[in-house]
């Protein structure tokens, strides 16, 4: 059950990405306040390389990087970059490249649910460290005049509620990835260009955990019907497909830092 922002009360702890101020929100607090537009509202995350992704994003995700599982709970990721620090879909203006796609994860900020555990609830949080935070004289405002939502404000969450019901079929998604045994480590490499052109020694750019074609073709017809009956299957494909832009993500990096030394031109 998710409590609307009027009655809003609680405490957050943890870290979560991108957020290094959440406080629930209510009208007590949050009175006259809201969001402002800013220039470069997606600078927040050029230091983060690694997104979160629900499934059903995978398809329009693989069009753009590789899909990764990580950790023991094998949480997906967006790969958005080769270091830890650079996110190379992200100009220096503060947008993503065109045709990037953009994960809800990102879309949702400066929004985020944190649970009650007492009530059993759901509360929607703002960071008030979000650039585009306004104390006072916003944009768009979190509260009217009597202090209840604007329409700003359910629709942001609509989006979070809608988010948190696409994290929990991800976590559905991953629980049957891993009741079919179909995860395994991988590696990937680049292999650079000598001056003379001949193959260099491969380098390992990433460790990490994905479905295993093999096994996925090895599975009792039964269970792979059963993948492809209930959507599954596209959103495996999609996460193997999306493995192919490993060599996207080097050319870019590669070629950003050409642009750094002055190699090309910064409006290339």
């Amino acid at each position: 059950m998710t409590e609307t922002p009027a009655s809003a009360q609680g405490e957050i702890t943890g870290n979560v990405l991108f957020y290094s101020k959440p406080e629930p929100l209510n009208p007590t607090t949050h009175k006259g306040m809201g969001v402002k537009r800013i220039d470069g509202p997606f600078a927040f995350a050029a230091k983060h390389n690694l997104v979160p992704l629900t499934v059903s994003e995978f398809q329009p995700a693989a069009a753009t990087a590789p899909i990764i599982f990580v950790g023991e709970e094998k949480t997906p990721l967006m790969v958005m970059g080769l270091n830890h620090d650079q996110n190379i879909f992200l100009g220096d203006n503060g947008l993503f490249d065109a045709g990037v796609y953009v994960p809800a994860y990102v879309r949702r900020y400066p929004f985020v649910f944190a649970n009650d555990r007492k009530a059993g609830q759901s509360i929607l949080c703002v960071d008030r460290a979000a650039p585009f935070f306004a104390e006072k004289d916003p944009e768009m405002a979190f509260f009217d005049d009597k202090g209840e939502p604007t329409e700003y404000t359910r629709n942001c969450l609509t989006f979070c509620n809608n988010y948190e019901a696409e994290r929990q079929k991800t976590e559905s998604f991953v629980q049957l990835l891993k009741a079919l045994d179909l995860f395994e480590s991988k590696e990937s490499f680049h292999t650079p260009t000598n001056e003379d052109g001949s193959p260099g020694e491969p380098q390992k750019i990433a460790d990490y955990f994905g479905v295993s074609a093999e096994r996925l073709r090895e599975l009792p017809a039964d269970k792979f019907l059963d993948l492809r009956q209930s959507g599954a299957l596209d959103q495996i494909y999609a996460h193997l497909f999306s493995l192919v832009q490993w060599d996207r993500l080097v050319a870019i990096t590669m070629f950003r830092q050409a642009q750094q030394q002055g190699l090309v031109a910064a409006n290339s």
